[in-house]
């Protein structure tokens, strides 16, 4: 169910607003008799909803993982032999 509140409503009344929007209702907010923007509960927050898949599971190489600064230092070191490649090539 769609539902106005004005900013000033919204700004004292934010904790149930949000419920409400957690339960499955909207809000238009309106300021000056003209509407700002919508809440609504969000149930894809990335729009990508089943496009993942695994590329490798670092639990496999390391019990617990790996550490992301390892994973990125990596990736610069595969990064800069591509362009050092390209150069060589073109």
């Amino acid at each position: 169910m769609t539902k106005y509140v004005g900013v000033k409503e919204l700004r004292l009344n934010m904790d149930k607003i949000v419920r409400q929007v957690k339960r499955g209702d909207e809000f238009i907010v309106m300021k000056h008799n003209q509407p700002l923007f919508k809440l609504s509960q969000v149930t894809d927050p990335w729009g990508d909803e089943g496009e993942w898949e695994s590329v490798i599971d670092f639990t496999k190489i390391r019990k617990g993982g790996v550490p992301a600064e390892d994973v990125l230092a990596a990736l610069k070191k595969i990064e800069k032999e591509d362009r050092r490649k390209e150069k060589k090539g073109g």
